[in-house]
């Protein structure tokens, strides 16, 4: 198996520790340990062997995931290092040189990568930038055949923001089922809504969903590496051994403050924290877009620390984004790693002092795009 460059994390691992503002970021924040952890809790969590864990998750984890999902047993859920593991994980196990895929565009490009890399032959369908980001639906109609065995989406949407209602949902569930597609819904941004209520989960609403979610978005505990798989418990079972040629086990550090984030009262707490620091630090990013007047428009996100922005000036987004690299030491993800030109993906889950910082930084390359 060959795999082409993953863009856009190699971008983001080449700048994200060098630059001075980070806007390339896509969660809140970072949450530190003694915000979320008691103290009687840090002192049991110090006399923790540090062996290795469960492989699949500890139970007490998994239980924790499952009060997620209606109606799932704690068996039905794997741990992984992230939800990146999770996804490669899924495309390993299920994919076959020939395989037809449906993908939705655009979207965290992790998965469309591997899927050329196990030789599936991806088919797209596209949100829709003339209809507030929603999903073309009839032509995922048109994509998907008896053939297609998967439909891959993530909701809400990475790089978007947009979430997907019920009525979308649901005609994406009466396709998936008339061809008998598996659906992989990447949930990562649920619980970081901007506006509205949690987003609601594919889960439960058809026997052949797999769900992929982790901490590191609406939980901005990145650092602890915790992802999972949720799915029917047949399936869960093809693909634990997979993982064991992978990380084997997530730490058993990771576990155990992964188990803390996700019990109810503390679970809460965190996501709060991040709906908040979203709701507050968006009209900072709004402001600035607006005195850009014509410059940019913004479909405004729903979910998540991002908005996807379209601008005006004749560059490709990855040499804009390098040049405000260069010239003032500020990150922002450029459109077309998402095959999206002129656009760019700016994080503002930063600290509202760093946010405006940096967005100053920005205004002076634009002025010099305009006086040219």
């Amino acid at each position: 198996m060959k795999v082409d460059v993953f863009k856009l994390e190699r971008m983001q691992s080449t700048w994200e520790n060098v630059v001075r503002f980070n806007l390339a970021e896509s969660g809140v924040h970072p949450i530190s340990i003694e915000e979320y952890v008691d103290r009687k809790t840090l002192r049991s969590i110090l006399r923790l062997g540090l062996g290795y864990s469960q492989s699949n998750g500890t139970p007490g984890l998994r239980k924790a995931i499952a009060a997620y999902y209606p109606g799932i047993d704690h068996d039905q859920i794997l741990v992984t290092v992230g939800s990146t593991e999770a996804n490669f994980l899924l495309m390993w196990r299920m994919i076959e040189p020939g395989d037809e895929v449906v993908f939705e565009m655009p979207n965290y490009m992790q998965m469309e990568g591997l899927l050329r890399g196990f030789g599936a032959k991806v088919k797209t369908f596209r949100l829709r930038e003339d209809r507030g980001w929603a999903p073309d639906l009839e032509e995922l109609g048109r994509a998907v055949t008896k053939r297609t065995k998967l439909i891959v989406l993530t909701n809400p949407s990475n790089p978007t923001g947009a979430v997907l209602d019920e009525s979308e949902m649901g005609e994406i569930l009466r396709i998936a089922r008339k061809a008998g597609a598996w659906i992989l819904a990447d949930e990562v941004y649920q619980g970081a809504e901007r506006v509205g209520g949690r987003t609601p989960s594919f889960w439960g609403r058809y026997n052949k969903v797999i769900c992929v979610n982790g901490l590191s978005k609406a939980f901005g505990l990145a650092g602890l590496r915790i992802g999972w798989i949720a799915a029917p418990l047949a399936f869960i079972k093809t693909v634990w051994p997979y993982h064991d040629y992978t990380v084997i086990c997530p730490s058993v550090l990771s576990d155990k403050l992964a188990e803390i984030a996700l019990s109810p009262p503390v679970r809460e707490r965190i996501l709060q924290r991040t709906r908040s620091i979203l709701r507050g630090h968006y009209p900072i990013l709004e402001a600035w877009l607006k005195d850009h007047g014509e410059a940019f428009s913004v479909i405004p996100p729903k979910a998540g620390a991002i908005a996807f922005v379209r601008y005006s000036f004749d560059l490709n987004s990855t040499r804009l984004a390098e040049r405000i690299i260069r010239k003032q030491s500020v990150f922002l993800i450029p459109g077309d790693l998402f095959e999206m030109d002129r656009h760019l993906r700016i994080g503002f889950g930063a600290k509202p002092a760093t946010l405006r910082a940096a967005l100053a930084r920005v205004d002076k390359v634009l002025k010099t795009l305009r006086r040219a």
